[in-house]
Protein backbone atom coordinates (compact mmCIF):
# COMPACT_ATOMS: atom_id res chain seq x y z
CA UNK A 1 0.00 0.00 0.00
CA UNK A 2 3.05 2.26 0.31
CA UNK A 3 3.28 2.08 -3.48
CA UNK A 4 -0.38 3.12 -3.76
CA UNK A 5 0.23 6.12 -1.50
CA UNK A 6 3.31 7.11 -3.49
CA UNK A 7 1.49 6.84 -6.83
CA UNK A 8 -1.55 8.71 -5.53
CA UNK A 9 0.49 11.55 -4.09
CA UNK A 10 -1.68 14.61 -3.43
CA UNK A 11 -4.79 12.80 -4.70
CA UNK A 12 -4.87 10.74 -1.50
CA UNK A 13 -6.89 12.57 1.16
CA UNK A 14 -6.13 10.04 3.91
CA UNK A 15 -4.52 11.84 6.85
CA UNK A 16 -4.99 11.90 10.64
CA UNK A 17 -8.41 13.38 11.20
CA UNK A 18 -9.95 11.86 8.07
CA UNK A 19 -12.23 9.18 9.47
CA UNK A 20 -14.53 8.58 6.51
CA UNK A 21 -13.76 4.85 6.52
CA UNK A 22 -13.88 4.48 10.31
CA UNK A 23 -17.61 4.97 10.82
CA UNK A 24 -20.16 2.16 10.73
CA UNK A 25 -19.59 -1.56 11.24
CA UNK A 26 -18.01 -3.61 8.47
CA UNK A 27 -17.03 -7.21 8.09
CA UNK A 28 -13.44 -8.29 8.71
CA UNK A 29 -11.76 -11.64 8.16
CA UNK A 30 -10.60 -14.05 10.86
CA UNK A 31 -7.03 -13.01 10.01
CA UNK A 32 -7.94 -9.35 10.51
CA UNK A 33 -9.50 -10.24 13.88
CA UNK A 34 -6.34 -12.12 14.88
CA UNK A 35 -4.14 -9.15 13.93
CA UNK A 36 -6.36 -6.74 15.87
CA UNK A 37 -6.20 -8.94 18.99
CA UNK A 38 -2.41 -9.10 18.72
CA UNK A 39 -2.31 -5.34 18.37
CA UNK A 40 -4.51 -4.81 21.41
CA UNK A 41 -2.34 -7.20 23.43
CA UNK A 42 0.80 -5.30 22.42
CA UNK A 43 -0.89 -1.97 23.16
CA UNK A 44 -1.78 -3.28 26.63
CA UNK A 45 1.92 -3.72 27.35
CA UNK A 46 3.06 -0.38 25.87
CA UNK A 47 0.14 1.94 26.65
CA UNK A 48 -2.32 0.29 29.05
CA UNK A 49 -4.56 3.35 29.36
CA UNK A 50 -5.04 3.63 25.61
CA UNK A 51 -5.60 -0.13 25.33
CA UNK A 52 -8.24 0.10 28.06
CA UNK A 53 -10.04 2.83 26.10
CA UNK A 54 -10.05 0.64 22.96
CA UNK A 55 -11.31 -2.36 24.94
CA UNK A 56 -14.04 -0.24 26.55
CA UNK A 57 -15.18 1.14 23.19
CA UNK A 58 -15.19 -2.42 21.75
CA UNK A 59 -17.19 -3.80 24.68
CA UNK A 60 -19.78 -1.01 24.42
CA UNK A 61 -20.10 -1.40 20.63
CA UNK A 62 -20.35 -5.20 20.87
CA UNK A 63 -22.99 -4.95 23.59
CA UNK A 64 -25.03 -2.54 21.47
CA UNK A 65 -24.79 -4.69 18.33
CA UNK A 66 -25.03 -8.17 19.86
CA UNK A 67 -28.87 -8.20 20.06
CA UNK A 68 -29.02 -7.54 16.31
CA UNK A 69 -26.42 -10.05 15.10
CA UNK A 70 -29.13 -12.14 13.46
CA UNK A 71 -29.70 -9.33 10.98
CA UNK A 72 -27.94 -9.28 7.65
CA UNK A 73 -24.74 -7.25 7.64
CA UNK A 74 -26.45 -4.43 5.71
CA UNK A 75 -29.06 -4.23 8.49
CA UNK A 76 -26.34 -3.77 11.08
CA UNK A 77 -24.66 -1.26 8.78
CA UNK A 78 -27.82 0.81 8.55
CA UNK A 79 -28.77 0.47 12.21
CA UNK A 80 -25.26 1.41 13.41
CA UNK A 81 -24.17 3.63 10.51
CA UNK A 82 -22.94 6.37 12.83
CA UNK A 83 -21.01 4.08 15.19
CA UNK A 84 -17.27 4.75 15.18
CA UNK A 85 -14.85 1.84 14.94
CA UNK A 86 -13.69 0.87 18.45
CA UNK A 87 -10.07 1.35 17.37
CA UNK A 88 -10.74 4.97 16.39
CA UNK A 89 -9.59 7.67 18.78
CA UNK A 90 -12.28 10.19 17.89
CA UNK A 91 -10.50 12.99 19.75
CA UNK A 92 -7.46 12.82 17.47
CA UNK A 93 -9.00 11.14 14.42
CA UNK A 94 -6.41 8.37 14.46
CA UNK A 95 -6.46 4.61 14.76
CA UNK A 96 -5.18 3.25 18.06
CA UNK A 97 -4.41 -0.08 16.33
CA UNK A 98 -3.10 1.39 13.06
CA UNK A 99 -0.27 -1.13 12.54
CA UNK A 100 -2.72 -4.01 13.00
CA UNK A 101 -5.74 -2.61 11.16
CA UNK A 102 -7.86 -4.84 8.89
CA UNK A 103 -7.07 -5.22 5.20
CA UNK A 104 -10.18 -3.23 4.29
CA UNK A 105 -8.83 -0.28 6.29
CA UNK A 106 -5.40 -0.61 4.70
CA UNK A 107 -6.86 -0.53 1.22
CA UNK A 108 -9.52 2.15 1.64
CA UNK A 109 -8.61 5.37 -0.18
CA UNK A 110 -6.56 4.59 -3.25
CA UNK A 111 -7.89 2.60 -6.20
CA UNK A 112 -6.94 -1.03 -5.65
CA UNK A 113 -7.24 -4.36 -7.38
CA UNK A 114 -8.16 -7.58 -5.54
CA UNK A 115 -7.44 -10.29 -8.10
CA UNK A 116 -9.67 -9.27 -11.01
CA UNK A 117 -11.89 -6.96 -8.97
CA UNK A 118 -11.06 -3.27 -8.96
CA UNK A 119 -12.44 -0.91 -6.36
CA UNK A 120 -12.90 2.82 -6.78
CA UNK A 121 -11.01 5.25 -4.58
CA UNK A 122 -12.62 6.84 -1.54
CA UNK A 123 -15.03 9.59 -2.50
CA UNK A 124 -12.70 12.11 -0.81
CA UNK A 125 -9.68 11.05 -2.86
CA UNK A 126 -8.90 11.72 -6.52
CA UNK A 127 -11.65 14.35 -6.67
CA UNK A 128 -9.87 16.25 -9.45
CA UNK A 129 -8.23 13.28 -11.18
CA UNK A 130 -9.15 11.96 -14.58
CA UNK A 131 -10.17 8.32 -14.96
CA UNK A 132 -6.80 7.66 -16.60
CA UNK A 133 -4.97 9.15 -13.59
CA UNK A 134 -6.98 6.97 -11.23
CA UNK A 135 -6.10 3.87 -13.26
CA UNK A 136 -2.39 4.78 -13.32
CA UNK A 137 -2.47 4.78 -9.53
CA UNK A 138 -4.28 1.45 -9.15
CA UNK A 139 -2.26 -1.23 -7.34
CA UNK A 140 -2.88 -4.90 -6.74
CA UNK A 141 -3.33 -5.51 -3.04
CA UNK A 142 -2.06 -9.08 -2.71
CA UNK A 143 -0.46 -10.17 -6.00
CA UNK A 144 1.03 -13.31 -4.42
CA UNK A 145 -2.17 -14.40 -2.67
CA UNK A 146 -0.55 -14.42 0.78
CA UNK A 147 -3.60 -13.09 2.60
CA UNK A 148 -5.84 -15.75 1.05
CA UNK A 149 -3.34 -18.50 1.90
CA UNK A 150 -3.16 -17.38 5.52
CA UNK A 151 -6.94 -17.17 5.71
CA UNK A 152 -7.25 -20.74 4.45
CA UNK A 153 -4.67 -21.86 7.01
CA UNK A 154 -6.27 -20.26 10.07
CA UNK A 155 -9.91 -20.59 9.01
CA UNK A 156 -12.61 -18.98 11.09
CA UNK A 157 -15.65 -16.87 10.36
CA UNK A 158 -15.81 -13.22 9.42
CA UNK A 159 -16.69 -10.88 12.25
CA UNK A 160 -16.85 -7.17 13.13
CA UNK A 161 -14.08 -5.11 14.75
CA UNK A 162 -16.09 -4.67 17.95
CA UNK A 163 -16.64 -8.40 18.31
CA UNK A 164 -12.99 -9.17 17.53
CA UNK A 165 -11.82 -6.82 20.27
CA UNK A 166 -14.53 -7.38 22.90
CA UNK A 167 -13.00 -9.13 25.89
CA UNK A 168 -15.76 -11.72 26.05
CA UNK A 169 -15.16 -12.93 22.51
CA UNK A 170 -12.96 -15.99 21.89
CA UNK A 171 -9.39 -15.31 20.75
Amino acid sequence: MAKAALLAGPHLACRPGCTECCIGPFSITALDAHRLRLGLKQLQSTDPARAARVADRAARAAAAMRPFTGEKEDGLGVRFAGLACPALDTTHGTCDLYAWRPISCRTFGPPVLFGLDGTPPCRLCFTEATAAEVERCRVEVDPDGLEEALLEEIGGPATLVAFALASDEPS
